[in-house]
């Protein structure tokens, strides 16, 4: 029986390891990925990485390690994505939407036609921090057993990366209808991350943040962002309304400035 040909599409999904503890996990999630024919591995400042035991634990996934993008920040491995999602154990209160793995990858594939995207996988003894996930655009949530929620790192680069293979082999990309300007493509997630520390910006300097805690409100108002899939037309405007408030801001402190002398 012929086996379908591989979708292009898999090149254009990235498995992000975020300060791994244990090079074998590194190797064996190499592993689980060439099983499912992805092969994008980045490895954001791995504790003991390249080792002899990663490489073994690839069980001939070798060709992945050898390709594997080390960075030094989560910033770094998701520069150009479009769509990220942040995999945790537990059930943040984080206003993120909260996906299982089939969710997660039917989401992802809406995205895969205009670029590249990632799953974010966070340390093997306490997952990815509130800060990381907010650099994410869903949470992924793998139900286990409630009485042992613990799942080991390669393992669950495998579920995920089984989903990715279950839905790629059966997806056909939609052609686009008409032709959009292209500033209707979705903005990318270092776009965004632009986006909000303008928005912090202009906020802090209206201040919009009071006595509030502007780590907390700013994670709010990145979760309402999230939600809308922003474009690249959408971020420039709210870019747009923030370079509005600062001139504003300015004028309105030289004005009292010049009053009270």
């Amino acid at each position: 029986m012929t086996q379908p040909a591989e979708s292009p599409l898999f090149s254009r999904i990235r498995i992000v390891l975020v300060n791994t503890s244990h090079p074998g996990n590194i190797g064996a999630a190499a592993r689980a990925m060439k099983n499912m024919g992805l092969s994008r591995l980045y490895l954001v400042s791995p504790e003991d990485y390249p080792t002899l035991e990663a490489y073994q634990r690839s069980a001939g996934a070798i060709d992945i390690l050898d390709h594997a993008v080390r960075v030094d920040s989560l910033d770094d491995a998701l520069e150009g994505c479009l769509w990220v999602a942040g995999t945790s154990a537990r059930l943040r209160t984080v206003q993120w939407p909260v996906l299982t793995p089939d969710e997660c990858v039917t989401q992802g594939l809406q995205y895969l036609d205009q670029g590249e995207i990632a799953i974010v996988f966070g340390r093997e003894n306490n997952g990815l921090t509130n800060e990381e996930l907010e650099r994410c655009n869903a949470l992924l949530h793998i139900p286990t057993n409630q009485e042992y929620s613990s799942l080991n790192l390669a393992a669950a680069v495998q579920v995920v990366s089984y989903e990715f293979r279950r839905h790629l082999m059966t997806h056909k990309p939609e052609k686009p209808r008409g032709r959009k300007h292209m500033q209707d493509v979705l903005a990318s997630n270092d776009q965004l991350k632009g986006m909000y520390e303008h928005l912090n910006e202009a906020l802090d300097g209206l201040g919009f943040f009071g006595k509030n805690n502007p780590d907390v409100l700013m994670r709010r108002i990145k979760g309402i962002f999230s939600r809308a899939s922003m474009t690249q037309r959408e971020t420039a405007i709210i870019r747009g309304i923030c370079t509005t408030i600062q001139n504003r801001t300015i004028d309105r402190d030289k004005t009292k400035a010049a009053a009270e002398d």
